[in-house]
């Protein structure tokens, strides 16, 4: 079983390939770094959030000593915690207000984040990763029929274009049907060439009278 291929062999496919790929690989780099800048961005609005919550927990803080404090003066201590309580319990608040706004502003940084950019990538791997898996099935396949020249030849004929199929001469196909050796072997070269491969350095027996 032949062994797939990443890129083509011909020179020009191949750097196509390559150019292809690292196109892509800078897409998504870049789309991944305007997701980071962009929640970078967003997290920055849950400032506010953290100072209210600070703020909260150091208005509980103080009311929780001063209460402490007031307790302790004789027959008066209950009756003048009870303010200092109720501060407090508005502190609790303002902190669990703030921690609110920070986890709203935290969902909110992540989620567009991520669709930020998952929908870009998602789009380019869907245009891409088809066209580069076909490619690669079709030239492990072309690879393990290469001896198959007749095969070859005929698939130019079905694939290739009028103008190709012209330029190796004015009748190919009447050429191909009555044996034609070099015309068979043209269109073979051609299919190959138009997947990006070469043909065989050592034809085997089979191929050895084509290639």
């Amino acid at each position: 079983m032949s062994r797939m291929r990443l890129y083509a062999q011909t020179p020009l496919r191949r750097a196509r390939q390559q150019l292809g790929d690292l196109t892509l690989l800078a897409w998504c780099i870049a789309w991944i770094l305007i997701a980071g800048f962009l929640h970078g961005l967003i997290s920055d609005l849950a400032g506010p959030g953290r100072s209210l919550e600070e703020a909260g927990r150091d208005l509980t803080s103080s009311m929780s000593d001063v209460s402490a404090a007031v307790g302790d003066v004789p027959i008066a201590g209950d009756a003048l915690q009870a303010p200092f309580d109720l501060a407090g319990g508005v502190g609790d608040s303002l902190r669990e207000a703030g921690q609110t706004q920070q986890d709203a502003v935290a969902t909110l940084a992540f989620w567009l984040a991520l669709v930020i950019a998952v929908l870009p990538i998602g789009w380019a791997l869907f245009r891409w990763l088809p066209q580069r898996l076909r490619w690669m099935r079709e030239a492990a396949a072309a690879r393990r029929m290469i001896d198959d020249v007749e095969l070859l030849a005929l698939r130019a004929l079905t694939n290739r274009s009028l103008s190709e199929l012209a330029s190796l001469g004015p009748a190919p196909a009447t050429a191909w049907r009555s044996g034609d050796n070099t015309i068979t072997l043209a269109l073979a070269r051609l299919e190959l060439s138009a997947l990006g491969l070469r043909p065989p350095a050592q034809p085997t027996e089979r191929s050895t009278r084509l290639w």
